[in-house]
């Protein structure tokens, strides 16, 4: 692609977008030029650009994203039927095991929710379709990473800042493609308390007809609950049959 095919202004603006998020949920001019590295008169711009289309709201000092934005997920969601598809077996696993389950994709370095069936509350933040998490911590994320070739997946964790969010968590560059490294050989990845205290879960790739991995699927515990061995022998064994399932579907 040329840049001359690009919008640059387009750009710009679905990048003040993203500046937006559950912790950053109103920003000022200068934290979007901030974030962004625009200009302050181009974040100004796209800023106002937003609220003129009704994307964003002023109170005199902050911005605000407004519900309309959810349309924009929406054609995502609406266009592909990956969503459509896997919601029922995810409402049917969590059903059988009364626990909550989830579908997500790769966006750079975060899993987006593309599909959910919540069972049990297992997490302090609320999680919906469109909730976003770090990659390298996630269990679906580990799976989506350890599907990409070696160098784009290192890639994409030397891109992300990988913070500690627990004890627990890696974030050496090096152990964590060792870790993607045993996800990819065994064909599931199990995270232990490293997204959060409390939370444990083992998640798989979903795999067209031709093997490519399309999403990945997850169940996420309360650690104090369901041990890792349990996750392993009995839960393991549905997420796989349920893999084996879309993947007829899939073509």
């Amino acid at each position: 692609m040329r840049d001359g095919d690009l919008i640059a202004g387009f750009v710009k603006g679905l990048s003040v977008i993203e500046t937006f998020d559950q912790e950053r949920n109103k920003l000022s001019i200068a934290d979007v030029a901030r974030l962004t590295g625009l200009e302050r008169a181009s974040a100004r711009r796209c800023l106002l650009t937003l609220v003129h289309g009704g994307y964003a709201e002023f109170d005199g000092k902050f911005f605000r994203l407004t519900p309309r934005v959810l349309k924009l997920g929406y054609a995502y969601l609406s266009s592909t039927p990956l969503p459509r598809i896997i919601q029922p077996f995810l409402e049917q696993l969590s059903e059988s095991i009364h626990e909550s389950s989830s579908a997500s994709i790769l966006d750079r370095g975060e899993i987006v929710y593309i599909a959910r069936s919540a069972q049990r509350r297992v997490m302090l933040i609320g999680l919906n379709v469109g909730s976003r998490l770090p990659a390298y911590c996630a269990s679906m994320g580990r799976v989506l990473l350890a599907a990409l070739p070696d160098e784009e997946a290192r890639r994409r964790l030397e891109a992300t800042k990988r913070e500690k969010h627990t004890p627990k968590t890696l974030t050496g560059l090096s152990e964590l493609m060792k870790e993607l490294a045993k996800v990819r050989q065994q064909g599931y990845a199990l995270i232990d308390e490293e997204l959060e205290i409390g939370l444990r879960s083992i998640a798989v790739p979903i795999l067209d007809g031709r093997g490519n991995v399309m999403a990945a699927a997850n169940v996420g515990v309360q650690a104090q609950r369901v041990s890792s061995q349990t996750l392993i022998e009995e839960v393991l064994p549905r997420l796989f049959a349920m893999q084996s399932e879309l993947r007829k579907l899939l073509g």
